[in-house]
């Protein structure tokens, strides 16, 4: 299951007249601690913002799941409700999850959300669907790897103990 970080990113952007303007903008970083969030926000801005940039805030999101859509880049986060049976007592419980979705519009984030979650077996429902401030979403992927290669002339450490 993935861990979602929001991180709150401060920097200096250039407008459509050429002037600096400070700006605040929240990306979205799957990550497994609060360390690795924040190491993967550095690498993967680095190179996109000219200039300096500052990390402000970092806390643990509550989405559960992200669906991208590759037409558009604008988040909508969606509220998802679903009835399930607690398998001791028997009693019903209502569980809200949030997801994010790539939409042009609500409307459409409200269409998609449904598409993607067909397959579930219990019935739902979306109640709330809003437009995310979210600029881009960097989900774990297998190549990223923050850690350089091991060079070739070090060893692990068992082989080079004497074996007495």
């Amino acid at each position: 299951m993935r861990i979602w970080f929001l991180c709150k990113v401060k920097y200096a952007k250039e407008n459509e007249q050429g002037l600096l303007k400070n700006v605040s903008e929240q990306y979205l970083v799957d990550a497994v601690s609060f360390t690795e969030a924040e190491a993967r926000i550095y690498d993967m801005l680095g190179s996109v913002i000219r200039g300096d940039f500052q990390v402000t805030n970092i806390s643990k999101s509550n989405f559960v799941d992200v669906f991208f859509y590759e037409d558009i880049d604008v988040w909508h986060k969606c509220k998802i409700t679903y009835i399930v049976a607690d398998a001791d007592s028997g009693k019903e419980k209502k569980v809200t999850q949030f997801m994010l979705v790539t939409a042009h519009n609500v409307k459409e984030a409200y269409d998609r959300i449904y598409e993607s979650l067909n397959n579930m077996l219990v019935s739902f429902n979306v109640p709330e669907v809003v437009e995310s401030p979210i600029v881009e979403i960097f989900p774990y992927e297998k190549d990223d790897d923050l850690n350089p290669p091991i060079p070739d002339n070090l060893r692990p450490l068992e082989e080079t103990e004497s074996k007495e």
